[in-house]
């Protein structure tokens, strides 16, 4: 019965609008009104050391860094070196968009980050060159997906914290899937550019000015050798990563580039207040609610309800895929990790799902709600670039939001994608 009044508290609480945080909050209290499980004093240690991890200051640095990369000049450089590329390749100019979020998604772990960023660039460019203006904010909005795909990525690391994962072995993993949602989006898009007509840009490639934007990004380029690198090679934890990353993204930008200001650089850590406020807010009661769902015997009901359909992989994960892209269309993604990820992985390891390769799923499956309705973050930051509409937005990003759903399910059903670059380090 309790456990019938928190879900129900908590849908009702969350579809009328009321904060996310405050939801999960209202819907312990109701629990331990009707059935008091636990004290309400546990509820409360549970809400501080939900909070109480070094592994977590990683996601407001990375955050962070993403600004400042973005604000610093990377990104047009970044767009650069993606141009000087394939720019004159049918439908060139999607393919740069894409490549140039895969970059971006390298230095800031973001995908809202990454849509504002290289959208801010390639969406009036895409629109000059003959693209329609709703296909190319849409291809914009999926492709910012990228960025929380490609390491490093913040729901890699709230999924790290949540499940006692390595972050670094996260990350390391994270590269595969990578490549297999960018070569797909890559492919939709020319044959989508084929039949549309869009033409490239008209300049061919040339070896010269190729390194010629290689050699002007190349301290962005640096960014993810120095990540990865450190952390592989025992120099830094995850956690120092991001915050060595925010020096270095404030040193290239004000000292190389020229392009931040100590105005620039407050501005930003102001302007990250609120978001990273309102996610440790939600955080807290998350992870609160997973002591609670502990208490009553959630995980051990979930998977005996998964086992009891099949108990063949593939069907449990086909399963958890479609539970993904309708939790991810009503909740946001780093409640989602927090009140799911510990079930959903308790039901994969019977079957043999390793918890890195199950990461990978959770991230990917909910960087998929990231373009679809309601809870849309990066069509919402898309349509107030653009004051377009979602409905025509969503439309014509279509095929693309398929192209992702399709490398969830490569990504989920072959492990080695995620566990090829891994076991060469282990």
């Amino acid at each position: 019965m309790g456990t019938v009044v928190l879900f129900i508290v908590m849908f009702v609480l969350l579809i009328i609008g009321v904060p996310i945080g405050i939801a999960l909050a209202l819907s312990m209290i109701a629990l331990l009104w009707v059935e008091p499980v636990t004290r309400i004093a546990f509820v409360a240690q549970s809400l501080y050391s939900g909070l109480d991890s070094f592994t977590l200051l990683a996601l407001p640095f990375f955050m962070i860094a993403g600004s400042i990369m973005d604000t610093g000049g990377i990104s047009k450089r970044l767009v650069n070196v993606a141009n000087s590329f394939v720019g004159n390749i049918t439908g060139g100019l999607g393919i740069v968009t894409i490549i140039a979020c895969m970059f971006f998604g390298a230095i800031s772990g973001s995908a809202p980050a990454t849509v504002a960023a290289i959208g801010a660039i390639m969406i009036p460019q895409m629109i000059r060159n003959g693209y329609d203006k709703y296909y190319a904010t849409g291809l914009v909005a999926v492709a910012g997906g990228l960025g929380v795909i490609v390491p490093p990525s913040y729901p890699m690391v709230i999924y790290g914290v949540t499940n006692n994962v390595s972050i670094g072995d996260l990350f390391l993993a994270g590269v595969g899937p990578a490549f297999v949602v960018g070569i797909i989006l890559i492919i939709f898009n020319y044959f989508n550019c084929k039949k549309r007509g869009y033409k490239g840009s008209g300049n061919n490639f040339v070896f010269s000015n190729t390194l010629k934007a290689i050699w002007d990004a190349k301290l962005a380029l640096f960014m993810p050798v120095i990540i990865l690198g450190g952390i592989y090679g025992g120099i830094f934890t995850a956690t120092e990563a991001a915050v060595i990353s925010t020096v270095y993204g404030i040193i290239i930008g004000k000292f190389f580039y020229k392009e931040l200001s100590w105005e620039k650089i407050w501005n930003m850590y102001k302007e990250n207040i609120p978001f990273l406020g309102g996610m440790m807010f939600t955080f807290a009661p998350a992870a609160a609610m997973g002591s609670i769902f502990a208490y009553l015997d959630v995980p051990e009901k979930v998977n005996r309800f998964f086992l009891n359909i099949s108990t063949n992989v593939y069907i449990v994960l086909l399963l958890i895929f479609a539970l993904l892209l309708v939790v991810g269309m009503f909740v946001q993604t780093t409640p989602a990790i927090v009140i799911l990820s510990p079930i959903l992985l308790s039901v994969v390891r019977e079957l043999g799902v390793d918890p890195v390769h199950f990461g990978m799923i959770m991230t990917l499956g909910l960087a998929i709600a990231f373009v679809t309705p309601p809870v849309a973050a990066n069509l919402f930051v898309a349509m107030s670039m653009t004051g377009l509409s979602m409905v025509k937005i969503v439309r014509l990003a279509a095929p693309f939001i398929v192209g992702l759903c399709i490398a969830l399910v490569i990504v989920g059903f072959v492990p080695q994608i995620s566990l090829v670059f891994l076991s060469m380090v282990r």
